[in-house]
Formats: C-alpha cells, structure tokens, sequence
C-alpha cells in the first residue's frame, strides 16, 4: 500500500532546523513527505515553480502549512503572492485536510496592529512598511487570517478546518506535529471517510469473485 503524502508548505530561511525535525518525524511515521527544502516536491520541467507547488498541493493527500514572519519568495512583482501564501490558499480552495502552524510573532502582530486600527487587510496596506530581519512583509498576516477563516460569513462555533496552532519555537511545533501526524491509521481513515477515494492513492480492494463449484462424477 502506497503510504500517504503530505505536502509542507512554508519558507526555508531561518528555519531549516525545524523543517528538519517536521520531515523526520512525518517520514517516520509513515507518510511520503514532500518539502521543498528536501528536494521532495515532484517536479515536471515543463511546469514552472508556482505551477509545480500548486499542483502538489493538488494531489497531496494531506497540507500542513508553516506560517512565519518571513514572507517567502517566487513573486513576480511587489503586489504578486508568494508561493507558500498561493500553496495555503489553494490548499484551502480545495478543502484539503490541513494543518496550520503560526509563529507567535505572526499572531502578535496581527493583534498588535488591530488595536492601533489596522485590522484588515486593507487596513494594514496604508502602512509604509519596511521589510526586516524579524518581519518581512505583512502579508504574512493575511495567510494567517486565511487559515483561520476571519472573513467566513459563518459564526465561528460552526467553521471548520480553521484550527491554527501558535509555536514560538522549533520544539513546540514538532510536537504538534508528531500529536498530530502519529495516529497514522486514524489520518488514512480519515482520509477514506471525507474524501472522494477516486481522488486518493489509497488501493482499493476490489471483492474477490466467486469461484464455480466442480461437482464430481456420480
């Protein structure tokens, strides 16, 4: 049986540890892992980078997406998405079954500006804003209001698929991960309860036939 994949979407700079730790730990467990930072990600070289990550998104069984204060690269122009910020909300377009991790710096900044007034997206675009070395772009908490489903029309107490979880280091996230990911058996029957099995890579067991019966002679 072909294990489950899971796509880990996120940045690399400054937390190449930690994306370490996620893929160890995932690939013990037992899923297929595709990361970027590993080289793991499938690739067609008639697909540019964007059109590569999305598409494993598309066919991952699972997302988890790793939400930080840098921002991530692949972007054509100063108001293009990043590919990580592309990947989650592709990710979420599609309901794939997923897993939000947020650094505290993300959520500290989002409540942080809420109270000074900015607390929307278009809000937070009057800013003059200059990139640095611990944030480096807002929209990082745009991706994080995405997750969360802060514009959903539905109350809070019925969204669902909108958990995100807060780490403010290496070691918080990678037991979240291995809480999350280590019931492998109940993810895969996850998987076949709420998703379509034509769309999975789970075999299915086709019913044996039944064989005739030979009589013998009389």
């Amino acid at each position: 049986m072909k294990p489950l994949t899971i796509m880990v979407s996120s940045t690399v700079y400054g937390i190449e540890e930690l994306l370490e730790r996620i893929y160890t730990v995932l690939t013990l467990f037992g899923y297929e892992v595709w990361m970027s930072h590993k080289g793991t990600v499938p690739l067609r070289s008639d697909r540019s980078a964007f059109e590569n990550c999305l598409a494993a998104v598309e066919q991952a069984d699972l997302f988890l997406s790793l939400i930080t204060p840098q921002y991530g690269s692949g972007k054509d122009g100063k108001n293009e998405l990043s590919i990580t910020h592309q990947e989650l909300l592709k990710a979420i377009e599609l309901n794939k079954p997923r897993w939000v991790l947020a650094h505290d710096h993300v959520v500290f900044a989002r409540s942080f500006l809420g109270q000074l007034g900015y607390k929307t997206q278009e809000d937070r675009q009057t800013l003059a804003f200059k990139p640095g070395q611990v944030f480096a772009d807002l929209r990082v908490i745009d991706m994080y209001e995405a997750a969360i489903a802060s514009e959903s029309q539905t109350p809070p107490s019925q969204r669902a698929g909108n958990w995100v979880q807060k780490y403010s280091d290496p070691g918080d996230a990678q037991l979240f991960a291995s809480a999350q990911f280590s019931r492998y058996q109940e993810v895969e029957a996850f998987i076949q309860e709420n998703l379509n099995p034509q769309s999975l890579k789970l075999p299915q067991v086709k019913p044996a036939k039944a064989k005739p019966t030979r009589r013998g002679k009389q």
